[in-house]
């Protein structure tokens, strides 16, 4: 059965998306084993801060992160970006990471509201056990923000993420532009889908499947598997397609993969079977998934901005602490999260091949250049231009 989305929302145009977000990046500024808590210190100083930039006293933020299993992003971009914007606005912080325990997360959200916390910034590990945190924030008269994972049927007071259904149709069309320029015909096509219960994942499907399924219903593509990989997991990803492979005797010609994780379980199944690289998509632009798209095993990435989306989210989470109001133009559009619509800031996200890793990330100093390039890389590097 094809995965499809089932979730819809109202968005304003893509010109003012990206006026959006290029306004919030006007305005901003090694994987965590366990749960690590970070502070602005004392709360007197933060208080003195917030007073003296002219707003009232700073109500305490905390910022609930969901793994580091699912993608390295959420320690080695989120936390600091989150950290230094609620420094840099005298807002008292702690920020937690539930490494993909539930529980967890329930019981640090619990603990953040008995240490005073009036604002909640939420990436959920899933819908359920996120509507369960928001209910009793709400209960507890706290105010919720949710971050980059949209809570179905939760009580969230705002959304903040990208366009994903957006992201969807990039990697779909991604895939298709691969397979043209690679010369295959008719090729046999496998979908690697997102964890079933990350409604991310929904979309992503729901805007990739938009521009695969015509594909595979008019017989130029022929589809040899579709699976969804649990809880994103990498380990799962490569035992799911080492199968796809034996079932489809080594025959894949390309790869439709939710992530640049689940690209990379895909790389290393090729390479342990000694077969050619194929078009593989992803998304995040991981330093290993950029990596694997100069050197040819991965055709291209899905790039999201995460410090436009980590500026966006301190700046309602600063707002909501101070009892401001959003700042104008920030709340851009509406999300359906299956029984009301939530006020929603959605960036935009872009497609990068090899054309334009320079124009992209390295531009927006995402990756540093003597990362991407290091080692085996430089010469891949050079080759492009980089």
């Amino acid at each position: 059965m094809r995965y499809h989305g089932s979730v819809h929302r109202a968005l304003l145009s893509t010109a003012a998306i990206g006026a959006a977000a290029l306004a919030l990046a006007a305005c901003g500024s090694s994987d965590d084993d366990g749960d690590t808590a970070a502070s602005t210190g004392a709360a007197t100083s933060a208080s003195t801060a917030a007073a003296d930039s002219g707003g009232g006293e700073a109500q305490k933020v905390a910022v609930l992160l969901p793994d580091t299993q699912s993608s390295v992003r959420w320690e080695t971009a989120d936390r600091p970006l989150l950290q230094a914007a609620f420094d840099d606005a005298g807002v008292p912080v702690e920020i937690h990471n539930a490494q993909g325990d539930k529980s967890t997360q329930q019981q640090q959200a619990e603990q953040a509201i008995t240490n005073g916390a009036k604002i909640l910034l939420l990436t959920n590990l899933d819908s359920g056990s996120g509507a369960a945190i928001q209910n009793l924030a709400a209960a507890k008269g706290v105010k919720v923000i949710d971050y980059d994972r949209l809570t179905l049927n939760g009580k969230a007071d705002y959304y903040v993420s990208f366009d994903n259904v957006k992201v969807g149709e990039l990697q779909g069309q991604g895939l298709v532009d691969c397979l043209e320029a690679a010369g295959v015909e008719k090729p046999n096509v496998a979908v690697l889908n997102g964890s079933p219960d990350d409604n991310n994942a929904t979309l992503f499907a729901q805007g990739y499947n938009s521009v695969i399924d015509p594909k595979f219903e008019s017989g130029e593509w022929v589809e040899v598997a579709d699976q969804s990989v649990p809880d994103w997991d990498n380990q799962q990803a490569l035992t799911i397609y080492e199968q796809m492979l034996q079932k489809a005797d080594n025959k894949i010609d390309g790869v439709l993969a939710a992530n640049d994780g689940l690209a990379n379980s895909v790389v290393s199944a090729q390479k342990a079977r000694k077969l050619d690289p194929i078009p593989v998509t992803g998304q995040d632009a991981t330093l290993q998934g950029l990596q694997n798209i100069l050197v040819g095993d991965q055709c291209m990435t899905v790039y999201k901005a995460i410090k436009a989306e980590a500026d966006a989210a301190a700046q309602l989470a600063i707002a909501l602490s101070k009892g401001e109001e959003p700042p104008a133009g920030l709340v851009n559009g509406e999300s359906d999260d299956g029984q009301r619509q939530v006020p929603s800031v959605l960036l935009t996200p872009v497609a990068v091949t090899t054309d334009n890793i320079a124009d992209t990330v390295l531009a927006d100093d995402f990756v540093k250049r003597d990362e991407l390039c290091a080692g085996k890389f430089a010469k891949a590097c050079e080759e492009a231009g980089i």
